[in-house]
């Protein structure tokens, strides 16, 4: 603000319009214009807005007393209580400055871990991946295997029956015709044409039915290992612990269930037919040439090491293309969709050279591998046509030679020949398909990394039966030398924390960044690791429960509210256990029954996804609407009031010290005055409690931390 706007804005003559809830920023403004039910309440500076009493300058009134720039007020109070920050990204709760700082360094890091991840992978030599392909392979179940297995044997076996028989068959007629006995061989012909035309019949027919079970095989295996890999991924995230979520990138979660998902489902059923079929016709190709001319087997020996090489080299080229030809092409996209979604900002700086010159930019880096990778595809082809060429030689010369001395029949000569000119084809479409399955099959590798995951223990230590199904009724809190941590690697984050919070009462928890107060909330919910101690909720121990009994019977309000795309019933009552007029009772005691009632359908009103058709207060309104609906006896806000206006943030303390006057309500505070008549105060300070008291008790001390907070808010 003071820098940016204030100075850089400002100095440069630029209009800024500010939109925001943050009253403090008024005096800086020289046009005010407060809004209202999306109309104009009243518009003037600020003196204007002074003499006509309006409400919002007693609210900036009100604010000026409590909390004097508040920006200001936290880099003062970080200068005169230097401490360094501790602690880790937590789920679902807030950060002021310095943790998001933090939380952006770690997110960088991790980011750099991940390019150096990726980059060390472009360039790994690696053999072929029989593990993942086994893995794969296996997830189908040992039954389709099998069909799949047989089928594609018996087919190519037919289809190899097929040719041999149409060459008897050649032979057959040469022999009969009278023309062809003085060049004809001197066996007998022993069956007529309507047997050779009946059997060659039969082996097409059974050649069609193979192929098309081959192909039904081939994408049931590949529906069913996918549906099988995307439940077991599924599960296992859904069951994954919170520190799995916070040092696992969102995206690259987000890539395992729609890149590689969408690898497993199209592209590898379709990459594995193409590989099994090259494989088996060139296998097939090979053993005719072989049993039409042995002396073949001799040369096959050193051409098939020469394949081999050529194959090896150019998988691993071809992958390390294939990756260079995707590395590059999302640059393009990203910048194509962020130059489509800034055209209006981009012409207003007159910067449509500069973008399309960096368009064209990243084009030219995807075409260079695009080339690159096509090159590579021509490199493979040329060598497997010389390969192919050696083999069509040296059956050619063979079947010839062995011919002309009538040990070889036309009709197997011909065949022979046939399948030599075919080698080639097979070889080079066999070896492509070999690297695309190499690269395919890291999708597999990859969600078989995070199915190793371990989950957390859903599971409890006491039976259902035994947990009173009005738990907890009271809601005493009792915390014995309870200490947390995040991993088992990672440094404690409280310590030996002791407290002992009686049904109904009001605590209000306070501390610098970095203390530990969102991981005070998370280890109700056993969201953190509790390595030590214990916490005791109206005589049982958190720890025994299942965690869906535990989480289902507790409340909490995070800075950041969350809702779902839905009616406003299933917002506020997914599971439909309570009466409309419960939930009105909600909305009126949280002042959106006017609100509700306006909307177009009521109850049964769309909600989009995030409530982005409601204003942040209003989301924040919802939420505490839904903890009522929930009558759980204990209630957890964690810095709920951070991110509204103080309308909204005066709302939202009436409701607590009114409809939940009977509950145990814990508030993690952003701000210290919103705990001011709290029953109970609770400072921390690196993990450990260092003030526990009534806020009266506290204030009256001059040595308090907690007075320190109160004096610097004011």
């Amino acid at each position: 603000m003071q820098a940016g706007i204030l100075e850089l804005l400002r100095d440069d003559n630029r209009t800024v319009v500010l939109v925001t809830h943050k009253l403090q920023y008024l005096p800086h403004a020289d046009w005010i214009i407060a809004m209202k039910d999306g109309t104009i309440q009243r518009e003037g500076t600020l003196k204007d807005f002074q003499r006509s009493e309006c409400q919002l300058f007693e609210h900036w009134k009100t604010l000026m007393n409590r909390q004097d720039q508040e920006l200001e007020k936290e880099t003062v109070m970080e200068r005169k209580v230097p401490e360094p920050s501790q602690g880790l990204p937590r789920a679902m709760s807030s950060r002021d400055g310095l943790l998001q700082d933090e939380e952006e360094e770690e997110e960088e890091a991790a980011e750099s871990e991940e390019e150096d991840n990726l980059s060390s992978l472009l360039h790994q030599r690696a053999k072929i991946p029989w593990r993942a392909c086994a893995k794969y392979l296996s997830s189908a179940g040992v039954l389709l295997l099998s069909l799949l297995v047989f089928s594609q044997l018996l087919k190519h076996m037919v289809l190899v029956a097929i040719d041999y028989w149409l060459a008897k068959w050649t032979d057959s007629a040469l022999t009969v015709s009278p023309m062809a006995r003085n060049c004809s061989f001197s066996q007998e012909c022993s069956l007529d044409k309507d047997v050779y035309a009946m059997v060659f019949t039969v082996l097409c027919s059974l050649g069609i039915v193979l192929c098309l079970v081959t192909s039904v095989t081939v994408e049931w295996t590949g529906l069913k290992v996918a549906k099988r890999l995307h439940r077991s991924l599924l599960n296992q995230i859904i069951l994954a612990p919170m520190r799995f979520f916070e040092t696992t990138p969102l995206g690259s979660i987000l890539n395992r269930f729609s890149s590689d998902c969408n690898t497993i489902d199209q592209h590898i059923p379709s990459t594995l037919e193409c590989l099994s079929r090259s494989t088996l016709l060139c296998v097939s190709a090979l053993a005719v040439i072989s049993y039409v001319t042995p002396v073949f087997l001799v040369a096959l020996l050193p051409l098939a090491v020469v394949c081999y090489f050529i194959q090896k080299y150019f998988r691993v080229a071809s992958r390390d293309l294939q990756q260079l030809d995707d590395t590059t092409q999302l640059p393009l996209l990203s910048h194509f969709a962020e130059t489509v979604e800034g055209l209006i900002t981009i012409r207003a700086f007159r910067y449509e050279a500069r973008f399309q010159q960096k368009l064209l930019e990243y084009t030219d880096s995807n075409n260079i591998a695009s080339l690159f990778l096509t090159a590579a595809n021509r490199w493979l082809e040329v060598r497997m046509e010389y390969i192919g060429a050696c083999v069509v030689l040296i059956a050619a010369v063979t079947s010839i030679s062995n011919s002309l001395h009538r040990e070889l029949s036309a009709g197997l000569v011909g065949l022979g020949l046939t399948y030599a000119l075919m080698v080639s084809n097979y070889l080079n479409w066999m070896v492509r398909n070999l690297a695309d399955m190499e690269i395919q099959l890291g999708a597999v590798k990859r969600i078989h990394g995070l199915l190793k995951t371990e989950a957390e223990s859903y599971e409890g230590l006491l039976a259902p039966s035994l947990i009173p199904k009005n738990w907890p009724d009271q809601g005493k809190i009792q915390i014995q030398n309870l200490s947390v941590r995040y991993d088992s690697s990672l440094k404690p984050v409280l310590k030996h924390v002791n407290a002992l919070i009686s049904p109904g009462q009001k605590i209000g928890i306070c501390g610098r960044t970095g203390s530990g107060k969102s991981s005070f909330s998370l280890a109700f919910f056993r969201m953190v690791d509790t390595f030590e101690g214990r916490i005791i909720i109206d005589g049982i121990d958190i720890a025994k429960l299942p965690l869906h009994t535990l989480r289902s019977r507790l409340s909490i309000i995070l800075q950041d509210p969350v809702l779902f795309s839905g009616t406003i019933r299933f917002n506020l009552d997914p599971e439909k256990k309570c009466s409309d007029s419960t939930l009105w009772e909600a909305l009126e005691i949280a002042q959106l029954k006017l609100v509700v009632k306006a909307l177009p359908g009521g109850l049964d009103a769309i909600i989009t996804e995030g409530g982005e058709n409601f204003s942040q207060g209003q989301r924040q309104l919802f939420c505490l609407a839904r903890a009522f609906v929930r009558k759980t006896s204990i209630f957890i806000m964690d810095e709920a009031t951070a991110s509204i206006d103080m309308a909204t943030e005066n709302i939202l303390q009436k409701v607590v010290m009114t409809a939940f006057a009977d509950r145990t309500v814990v508030t993690i505070a952003h701000r210290v005055h919103t705990i001011l008549s709290a029953d109970l105060v609770i400072v921390l300070k690196r993990g450990a409690i260092l003030e526990f008291d009534t806020p009266e008790k506290l204030l009256s001390r001059k040595d308090s931390v907690f007075a320190s907070f109160v004096r610097a808010d004011k």
